[in-house]
């Protein structure tokens, strides 16, 4: 149970905390199993206990990750505090996490804003097909991937 305390938390945010922040989640556990870190997820708008999109599952069950288990949480002060890094999906979001946590500013990212060029948001793909799911799963590892080298650079990870 100690190891558990000690372990630094990653926020992932979106909106229902349905599709892209289970995606994220997912795949940041995937990856930094081990390695000192833990991620969450939860959304500005989310309703507790909703399960992720089907095309989410389906979309990261293909690089064998399962979501099947996952429910969405509202985002909560304690949640925020607990983070170490919180990442949001869009510019949006990430205001939002600010308005209600102004303390949580200097922790607060894009996903999309570890890479080269200007920071963007990470398109919703609620509603879409299993391919533009697809799509926006690509595009959070590539985001999160730069995210990885940003906390490696820092030697945080």
């Amino acid at each position: 149970m100690q190891d558990t305390m000690e372990k630094r938390t990653v926020l992932v945010v979106c909106t229902g905390n349905t599709c892209r922040s289970p995606m994220g989640e997912a795949w940041l556990n995937a990856r930094l199993a081990g390695k000192g870190w833990v991620a969450k997820s939860a959304g500005v708008a989310a309703c507790d206990g909703v399960a992720a999109s089907p095309e989410a599952v389906e979309a990261m069950q293909e690089w064998n990750m399962d979501l099947s288990r996952h429910r969405s949480r509202r985002l909560t002060p304690v949640l925020v505090q607990e983070a170490d890094v919180i990442l949001a999906m869009t510019e949006a979001h990430r205001r939002e996490i600010l308005r209600r946590f102004s303390q949580a500013g200097p922790k607060t990212f894009l996903v999309n804003g570890f890479g080269v060029g200007e920071p963007q948001d990470m398109v919703d793909p609620f509603g879409g097909s299993v391919d533009v799911y697809r799509h926006t799963r690509d595009e959070l590892a590539r985001a999160l991937g730069d995210f990885l080298v940003w906390l490696a650079e820092r030697n945080k990870g």
